[in-house]
């Protein structure tokens, strides 16, 4: 059998999806020169006062960590567009299995109840086959043991890609509404939001607005990567 494999994989090799050099066996979805290129966020009191800076006035969250800075033309973007919009959706997988080791070791999410995904529209979910977070949130769920709760949270309106909108323009854009289908399943309960990329933050905070219409809820947030300024 293994012989058989090593066949397929000589003529069919794994790529890896930012340089796109072959990838070895030991190695899935990025190269270990990749890997070592990633711009890991250290998680220190400094870096995170700097991440919850985005939501200060805008909304109460108790803690917020991401795992990589985002850029224009840079590695991270070219990942989280390879996830969102070649199907390759197992490298939430990958990316929720590191991020994930970090946050059991840090313990800063320890006390969550349940995890929740920023939702795709149904028309947007139909037309992509799948939401980019679904992987990276159960693989979130199982190393944290925390329960993955997709369907609460929903997204009533669709709008066109915000990726090529200016910083203000997405931010005052209030035709993305999100709603919930239940108002008493997150009562007391403190909740772990996730998304892809925080930019200005426009899309948490619409579906924080919506998450805080239930009694006595706590918010924090986990995203894949960060939009780092300048």
């Amino acid at each position: 059998m293994q012989y058989l494999k090593d066949i397929f994989y000589l003529f069919y090799p794994n790529l890896c999806v930012n340089c796109k050099a072959s990838l070895l066996q030991s190695e899935n979805y990025i190269c270990t020169f990749c890997c070592n290129e990633l711009p890991i966020i250290d998680d220190n009191e400094y870096t995170n006062v700097t991440l919850m800076s985005v939501f200060y006035g805008k909304i109460l969250v108790k803690n917020l960590r991401s795992f990589l800075y985002y850029q224009k033309h840079s590695i991270t973007q070219k990942i989280i567009h390879e996830l969102k919009y070649k199907d390759q959706e197992k490298i939430g997988e990958f990316l929720g299995s590191w991020f994930g080791e970090k946050l059991k070791e840090s313990g800063v999410f320890k006390d969550i109840d349940y995890i929740v995904p920023v939702p795709l529209h149904k028309n947007k979910l139909k037309k992509r086959g799948y939401n980019q977070l679904t992987k990276f949130g159960n693989t979130l769920s199982a190393i944290l043991n925390i329960e993955y709760k997709p369907e609460v949270l929903i997204k009533s309106t669709t709008v066109k890609t915000q990726t090529f909108k200016h910083r203000f323009d997405r931010f005052s854009d209030n035709k993305t509404t999100f709603n919930l289908v239940d108002f008493e399943v997150f009562e007391n309960k403190h909740i772990l939001l996730i998304d892809d990329v925080i930019t200005t933050g426009a899309t948490l905070v619409a579906c924080c607005t919506e998450l805080l219409k239930t009694k006595n809820i706590t918010i924090s947030i986990a995203t894949i990567a960060y939009t780092k300024k300048g």
